[in-house]
């Protein structure tokens, strides 16, 4: 297992570095996935604060989803993290996906918030 976690924080760290050369002053849309819910968040790297979040823990997102754990979840997610930002004045982010690999809940969340409008 703390090998696992080791190769999790290189994933992850090769992801952020990446994210600071290219992303040139855009928020970053990060996502944390656990065993049971799947979370978004618009990310103002410069000032420090988060611009739009969204997650399958919320209360209306309970009651639409049987489980916050599926890749229908996650596109629920995406879309509405995607309408929140788009409200906030955000379009352009750049995708910030830890150290996950960009299969399953995580493609999901991002080709839903892609459909809404976001682009990266």
């Amino acid at each position: 297992m703390a090998n696992a976690n080791k190769m999790m924080e290189r994933r992850k760290g090769r992801t952020r570095k990446k994210i600071e050369k290219r992303g040139t002053g855009r928020p970053r849309l990060s996502v944390f996935r656990s065993g049971k819910h799947i979370y978004a968040q618009i990310i103002d790297d410069g000032d420090g604060k988060t611009l739009a979040a969204a997650s399958s823990l919320e209360k209306d997102m309970r009651a639409k989803l049987k489980n916050g754990a599926t890749v229908d979840a996650a596109g629920e997610v995406g879309k509405l993290v995607a309408e929140r930002s788009i409200a906030a004045g955000v379009k352009e982010v750049v995708f910030d996906r830890g150290g996950y690999r960009y299969h399953g809940r995580v493609k999901a969340l991002a080709d839903a918030a892609r459909e809404v409008g976001l682009t990266f």
